[in-house]
């Protein structure tokens, strides 16, 4: 035998060896299972889930999620607020918009474990079927929706616009940086241009927001 053969390993030791990797990746594996939550007493947090509190339409609410349930999700699935809507689920519809801290957002777009402490809104904190709120009953009222899939999203952008407007935030229409902002058909077109309607209920969802704004 020479000196290549005497290292060269045998079908047999490659078998052996690999039986003995696999009975290490399992037992790695067994230990490295993530710590499940005790039926009693406070969650048992690991590497992979946070506990937070939310506060959604000024009610809190204690939550231990996974790091990576998006705010819409955490809304929908977890508290069963299926106002907010997902569309496309990439921030490209603003079917799933909420306010949080008074500030519209796309909440596909952003984890909910980023949230602990912030006030968020949803669209049942705006008014009720029997009590809705003036944007909510302005929408009504013009008649703006068809299906209404988008327009919980719509409702709260259209808040959140009116408030933007009211704080002087230009935008890309705005005549002038520094002046007074108007809630001009042009600056509220802008503005919801985030938020679709394939249904093209646009012009009534205009009438709607203006109406609000005591443009009309």
């Amino acid at each position: 035998m020479n000196s290549e053969d005497s290292i060269k390993p045998s079908r047999r030791d490659v078998m052996v060896v690999g039986a003995a990797s696999s009975a290490l990746l399992v037992n790695a594996c067994q230990s490295a299972t993530p710590t499940t939550y005790a039926e009693e007493g406070p969650p048992v947090v690991n590497e992979t889930t946070s506990t937070v509190t939310l506060e959604v339409n000024g009610t809190p609410h204690r939550l231990t999620i996974d790091n990576r349930v998006t705010l819409l999700d955490a809304l929908r699935e977890h508290l069963r607020l299926t106002g907010t809507k997902k569309g496309c689920d990439h921030g490209q519809c603003g079917a799933c918009t909420v306010i949080v801290n008074g500030r519209r957002i796309n909440s596909c777009l952003s984890l909910a474990v980023m949230h602990a402490g912030d006030e968020i809104k949803t669209v049942e904190g705006f008014g009720t079927p029997d009590a809705p709120g003036p944007m909510q009953a302005a929408f009504i009222r013009e008649d703006a929706y068809q299906c209404g899939y988008c327009t919980p999203g719509q409702i709260c952008a259209a808040i959140g616009v009116l408030e933007e407007i009211r704080a002087g935030v230009p935008s890309h229409v705005t005549p002038s940086l520094t002046g007074p902002v108007e809630a001009s058909p042009e600056e509220i077109r802008e503005r919801m241009s985030g938020n679709i309607c394939r249904c093209g209920a646009y012009s009534n969802i205009l009438s709607a927001i203006q109406s609000v704004s005591g443009a009309v």
